[in-house]
């Protein structure tokens, strides 16, 4: 009988696979070491005709719920995080950086936790302080910086203007604040009240006065530059504001610390944050924007939302829900 060349091949080939059908199975070895380190973390979007990169300064753990809303009660705090499918226990919050790129100038939103006070720049734990090196693997030198533009001036929003030696971290950049809070913040005399201010009093000081001589005044519903629009809302300190930024028929808004949890704040905005210096008129301020943001259904970028803090606000109720953009988004309206 003649076999086909066909079939042949067909014979040659079982022959060949015979050897490894037959061997013995090998366990598998996890020989590799735990790496034990988070990946770089930024990402790139569109607003018009800007391009919008968000780095992270790392996660900023707060701690047990009634410590950062001491006003909120337990129960129902309770059922807003687990109708969230969040933790009881802690509250976890994001640091969130913008840097706007207008094609003319680089602007950085904040600056996060640093390393300019040392052990205290770890006060929320050893996760914080990683912006300069997000920076970095986005592609983004701190000496391209021409403005940082700073929301208001807590640890986690100015200490890492400097660095650990004082110097400054934006070499080239002037820094955008309102007089309110720059005055506020650097002056002894307002080391008194909540157990927090003396260093949050020293690490402002440090930080800001390195920039004295290149300060650039926020007022409210000005530009900083164009396309960017200051506007202010007070509260959570005397001179916080938020940022309008428009181009190409677009606007989101730069919330800072506008609302600190996206479950907790947004369906029970007139709760008291524990870090605000008029709990009141927060509420007031917060309650005034989520209704004009969800009204002109812009885009929001906040600070301390979960990673990268970009979505819309939605009226739920008799609060909001948050409503996160999805990933692949190249422009938000």
């Amino acid at each position: 009988m003649t076999l086909s060349r066909r079939a042949g091949l067909g014979l040659a080939a079982m022959g060949l696979a015979a050897p490894f059908m037959a061997a013995p199975s090998m366990p598998a070895r996890a020989a590799a070491p735990f790496r034990n380190q988070a990946a770089p973390a930024w990402y790139r979007f569109r607003i018009g005709e800007f391009e919008a990169t968000v780095i992270s300064d790392g996660a900023l753990p707060l701690g047990k719920p009634g410590d950062g809303f001491p006003g909120a009660p337990p129960a129902e705090m309770n059922r807003i995080l687990t109708d969230n499918f969040l933790p009881t226990d802690g509250v976890v919050l994001e640091q969130n950086i913008l840097v706007l790129n207008t094609g003319r100038q680089l602007i950085l939103f904040d600056t996060g936790m640093g390393e300019s006070m040392g052990n205290d720049s770890r006060m929320f734990g050893p996760t914080t302080g990683r912006m300069v090196q997000n920076l970095r693997a986005a592609g983004i030198e701190p000496a391209q910086i021409d403005i940082v533009a700073v929301t208001h001036a807590h640890c986690d929003h100015c200490w890492g203007l400097v660095d650990a030696s004082g110097a400054r971290v934006f070499p080239n950049a002037q820094v955008a604040i309102s007089e309110l809070d720059l005055r506020f913040w650097t002056d002894d005399a307002n080391k008194r009240g909540p157990a927090f201010m003396p260093i949050f009093i020293e690490g402002a000081k440090r930080n800001l006065n390195a920039y004295r001589d290149r300060i650039i005044p926020v007022r409210d519903e000005q530009p900083v530059v164009p396309g960017v629009t200051a506007l202010a809302t007070p509260g959570h300190t005397i001179g916080h504001h938020v940022f309008a930024i428009s181009s190409g028929g677009r606007t989101v808004i730069n919330s800072g610390d506008l609302a600190h949890h996206h479950a907790i704040m947004l369906r029970r905005p007139a709760w008291e944050f524990a870090f605000d210096s008029d709990p009141a008129q927060s509420a007031r301020s917060r309650a005034r924007m989520l209704d004009r943001v969800a009204t002109d259904r812009h885009a929001l970028l906040s600070y301390h939302f979960p990673w990268p803090g970009l979505g819309h606000v939605a009226r739920q109720g008799d609060g909001y829900a948050w409503v996160p953009a999805p990933m692949n988004v190249t422009g938000l309206g």
